[in-house]
């Protein structure tokens, strides 16, 4: 019995020390484990950098596409996101090197480009693209409600405020250099986009310039007015990713992943539009409206990650802009640009670069119309119409978007929103925002909407028609085969 007893308490004493050696080696492994921390800048608000950062932070993207073999085996990555409301602040932690890789706008990322190339330290490189718009919608300026200002000259003299050093601020250089305006042509200030649209809302600013999606959010919200976008300027917008050269050069098989992270999350919202703007809003409190018009199909946003010669030709003419103002130093825009990752992100996922760096194409509205009948064969004409609560359905023209409206509210269904596109830029817009040129021949009423009011009115005296307002198109809205 004693001899039992005696053999129990080795055994027991041999499994501590084994379990105490084990906890050893485990020990010291995670301490042979190297942790490094990656900063990440987002704007989760800025709605067309989301899938560079807070789809892909929501989604566990990242650590999909991680390395784990070779000298990654030992290596741990503590992901730090980081959320600014714009740009600027981005390139301060990249330069403080509190974030390793950032995203912003066009003219911040040149500014962010400008910023590293005149430090000894290191360089930043513009590595992928996240979204565009080939001719510059997207930045927009907005009054309140019930101003009297419908163009931009309206506000000569006027109070206006912008977000300096963005998207935004760059558009508007653009737009007063165009029309050869002076810096006194208005009284300009700088605020963000939650003072901006305070101030708007108390109408203690005449207008306010900002970046995606506020001249779109802040109409749907339904204090504000949009009387000028940036496709006016002619010039693309685009929001793009930047990184530490240091920070790329020593692991770049991290920003490689990241870059396949963001392709995954464009592929997500291109084929799950409606889920995809939902969620957007319970990550970021845009409300899905909003992100669904930049993001789903027929957009004012483009997702494409490639770097095109004409965003950097854009970059080109955008320093040239602050230049001529005095507003940044010299800049090679060429040496900035590094295609290296982008490209082996594709090549890793079986994809061709070059032919995707060479198309426009983004995804459009599609389908048959429900109510008209037909194909939907002309998108930048057509509409869409989004139950409450309920599915979106396409229609081939404003005219049948609008019947549709009628049909749904005369079923005691309830709108949620209602899509058109203006036909001088055909960009979308929300239906109840839109200017209407219409014009009635032999009983029947064409119906053609537009963003600017100058430009409904135009359309209207050339076509014999009037102006008229959402109601107005409602009213005269039928069914046409």
């Amino acid at each position: 019995m004693n001899g039992l007893m005696y053999g129990s308490k080795r055994l027991q004493r041999t499994l501590r020390s084994m379990l105490f050696a084990g906890s050893l080696l485990a020990c010291a492994g995670t301490a042979l484990a190297e942790v490094v921390t990656v900063g990440i800048g987002t704007q989760n608000t800025t709605t067309n950098t989301v899938t560079g950062g807070i789809v892909v932070k929501e989604l566990g993207l990242i650590e999909k596409h991680l390395p784990k073999t070779g000298k990654y085996k030992d290596i741990q990555f503590r992901i730090e996101w980081q959320n600014f409301t714009s740009g600027p602040p981005v390139t301060n932690g990249m330069v403080a090197n509190t974030l390793q890789i950032g995203m912003m706008g066009d003219y911040p990322l040149l500014v962010n480009g400008a910023t590293f190339q005149a430090s000894p330290d290191t360089r930043s490189r513009l590595i992928a693209l996240i979204a565009y718009n080939a001719d510059g919608a997207g930045n927009g300026i907005v009054v309140h409600k019930d101003s009297p200002y419908y163009q931009l000259s309206d506000l000569k003299g006027k109070k206006v405020s912008v977000p300096f050093g963005s998207a935004a601020h760059g558009m508007l250089l653009k737009a007063m250099e165009d029309k050869g305006w002076k810096s006194d042509f208005w009284e300009l200030s700088s605020q963000s986009p939650e003072v901006g649209t305070s101030s708007l809302q108390e109408k203690r600013i005449d207008g306010h310039a900002d970046f995606v999606p506020f001249a779109e959010l802040l109409p749907y919200r339904g204090f504000a007015r949009k009387i000028f976008d940036g496709v006016e300027t002619k010039v693309p917008t685009f929001h793009g990713v930047v990184v530490r050269e240091d920070f790329a050069k020593k692991y770049p098989e991290f920003v490689v992943a990241y870059i396949k992270a963001l392709m995954e999350a464009n592929e997500w919202v291109r084929k799950n539009p409606v889920e995809a703007a939902t969620k957007i809003e319970e990550w970021t409190r845009v409300e899905k409206e909003v992100a669904y018009m930049f993001l789903g199909p027929g957009g004012v946003h483009t997702l494409d990650p490639t770097i095109k010669p004409k965003w950097v030709d854009t970059v080109k003419y955008d320093h040239g802009v602050l230049q001529r103002m005095g507003r940044v130093k010299d800049f090679d825009a060429d040496a900035w640009v590094d295609e290296t990752y982008v490209k082996q992100a594709f090549k890793e996922l079986g994809l061709d670069y070059d032919k995707q760096k060479a198309s426009f194409a983004s995804y459009e509205i599609t389908g048959t119309d429900p109510l008209c009948g037909g194909a939907i064969d002309k998108p930048r004409e057509a509409g869409e119409v989004w139950l409450e609560g309920g599915s979106i359905a396409a229609y081939k023209s404003a005219e049948c978007t609008l019947a549709a409206v009628n049909a749904a509210t005369k079923a005691g269904k309830k709108i949620g929103v209602a899509f058109v596109f203006d036909q001088a830029f055909k960009i979308k817009l929300f239906a109840d925002k839109a200017f209407y040129s219409i014009v009635s021949k032999g009983g029947a009423s064409s119906i053609t909407p537009f963003l600017l009011k100058k430009d409904a009115e135009a359309h209207a005296a050339a076509n014999g028609g009037k102006l008229g307002s959402y109601a107005d198109a409602l009213a005269v809205a039928t069914v046409r085969k």
